[in-house]
């Protein structure tokens, strides 16, 4: 690792990742933009991970390799690498995903030139295993804007309609704002990742309450879906938030009615903690009230809004993305 003060530090949280990790690590060491330290945490895997890890960082000097020695849970290990960042700027990675070489170029250059903004980030398309395009969507939320209250709409219920009012969009990639790239100082003035029910909703909340996002207009950040992805190894309330954290696997100290209420309770202090006048705080606060009361007719009768079923879209119909001509460590060059 280098003494030199890094511009950006990528903080990559892992466990049990030997199947993507190398392709995630030869796509985040081949960016275009190198002032970057990246720090691997390594949540006590039981596969091929460290060795996977020392590996890599024994050929490149940026590697900052620690390893946990029991599972302290994914929410603690995101926060355990933004506490190391020595970055102006941060961006959390994944150990699934795939990058293009210019997305960190373009994150860094975009926060560069417009100092309100606190977060960058391009457009998402999901892949499989094979790294082959399955979904690729424009970005459907209106984060750029410069009133927190249309940022906070449209976080709270997604796109937003023609006419304004808001539009459920089940289903759609919202571009992962967690794995933006954001002011390390104002990353650390929002609450660390939480581990209740939809703590990464709240987290980006947090964030777009801080100021704008700006998400680049091309496909540079390539989203793994895979059967072993945590949203689907983990399909209940109860094991999604013992992924974050093993003591939310206590029913009697953490029961369902509690992870829901610190979701919503998280919504209420992210609004208090941001930089808002008393006017932007109510409207925000109007906002919340009026999402929360959209909701109690679902919670009530037991449903949950669904979009009619669509069929997948065939290979005809997705946006032709050029992900190994894009993607370090992939193409006709790679080993």
């Amino acid at each position: 690792m280098t003494t030199a003060t890094p511009r950006l530090t990528v903080g990559l949280p892992v466990y049990n990742g030997e199947h993507y990790l190398a392709q995630s690590l030869e796509a985040l060491l081949g960016q275009t933009f190198g002032d970057f330290e990246l720090v691997v945490s390594d949540n006590a895997s039981t596969d091929g991970t460290a060795g996977i890890c020392h590996d890599f960082a024994g050929q490149d000097r940026r590697i900052r390799y620690v390893r946990q020695p029991r599972n302290i849970g994914a929410a603690p290990n995101h926060n355990l690498v933004v506490g190391l960042a020595r970055g102006e700027l941060f961006k959390w990675a994944s150990g699934d995903d795939l990058y293009a070489r210019d997305l960190l170029k373009v994150c860094v250059d975009a926060l560069d030139a417009r100092p309100e903004i606190v977060m960058a980030h391009s457009w998402t398309a999901a892949v499989d295993g094979e790294g082959r395009v399955t979904q690729a969507l424009d970005y459907p939320l209106r984060t750029d804007s410069p009133d927190p209250a249309v940022r906070l709409r449209s976080m709270l219920y997604g796109n937003a309609g023609q006419d304004g009012d808001p539009v459920a969009d089940h289903g759609v990639i919202r571009a992962d704002d967690c794995y933006g790239v954001v002011r390390t100082a104002v990353m650390r003035r929002v609450a660390p990742h939480d581990s209740y029910y939809y703590a990464d909703k709240v987290w980006v909340v947090d964030l777009g309450l801080q100021g704008p996002f700006h998400q680049h207009p091309d496909w540079l950040y390539f989203r793994r879906d895979h059967p072993e992805r945590a949203e689907h190894a983990n399909p209940t309330v109860r094991s999604r938030c013992a992924n974050l954290d093993p003591r939310r696997a206590d029913p009697l100290r953490h029961p369902v009615a509690r992870l829901y209420g610190e979701y919503v309770l998280g919504y209420v202090r992210a609004i208090g903690r941001a930089p808002l006048s008393a006017r932007d705080r109510r409207r925000c606060r109007a906002v919340l009230a009026g999402w929360l009361a959209s909701r109690v007719p679902r919670v009530v009768d037991g449903t949950r809004r669904r979009a009619a079923a669509q069929p997948a879209p065939s290979q005809q119909d997705l946006p032709r993305i050029p992900v190994d001509a894009l993607v370090a460590g992939r193409g006709p060059d790679a080993p």
